[in-house]
């Protein structure tokens, strides 16, 4: 039985091997072509400084996410928080997850109306509050049922945490 186990993993050694040395050959070609292209925009403009072309950006299609995964990420984001979030602070950590441009304003202001329109569409469900917060932001919140003691609802008498639980982060 070992033999085959060892007879997989030599085949699948070889698979990731091979995959490797295509991908190393695509890179070197890319950086080829990457010198092509400079040397030809020197040809044209001799003065352009190559360096400050900057790469583009990579922006998510319209339709970035699967059905109901945008929703899955600010609920999730929701039960770490242990304060009550504003739509842009709840759309930034979506945009940590996502491993997108943190520093792109316009892909934040995106993503926080996808999330308030989302976040709107639940509060109308009773899945999430809001909370008037400073000046007109809402806070959101998941709606928590508190457990039940002898039929009645208890509240707990602390304030919410400020901030994310430990080790969220």
């Amino acid at each position: 039985m070992s033999e085959m186990v060892v007879a997989g993993l030599v085949k699948r050694r070889a698979l990731l091997t091979h995959d490797i040395e295509e991908t190393h050959e695509r890179l070197r070609q890319m950086v080829i072509d990457l010198e092509n292209l400079d040397a030809t925009l020197l040809q044209f403009d001799p003065k352009l400084e190559i360096e400050t072309i900057k790469p583009r950006a990579f922006r998510p299609p319209k339709d970035w996410s699967k059905r109901g995964e945008m929703m899955r990420l600010i609920v999730s984001v929701l039960r770490r928080a242990t304060e009550p979030l504003t739509t842009r602070d709840i759309a930034f950590e979506l945009i940590v997850e996502r491993a997108l441009d943190k520093t792109d304003q316009k892909l934040i202001r995106l993503m926080s109306k996808r999330v308030g329109v989302a976040l709107r569409h639940q509060r109308d469900a009773g899945r999430v509050t809001a909370i008037l917060g400073p000046g007109q932001y809402n806070l959101w919140q998941l709606v928590r049922e508190a457990p039940s003691s002898g039929g009645k609802e208890a509240a707990s008498p602390f304030p919410p945490r400020r901030g994310f639980a430990p080790g969220i982060r």
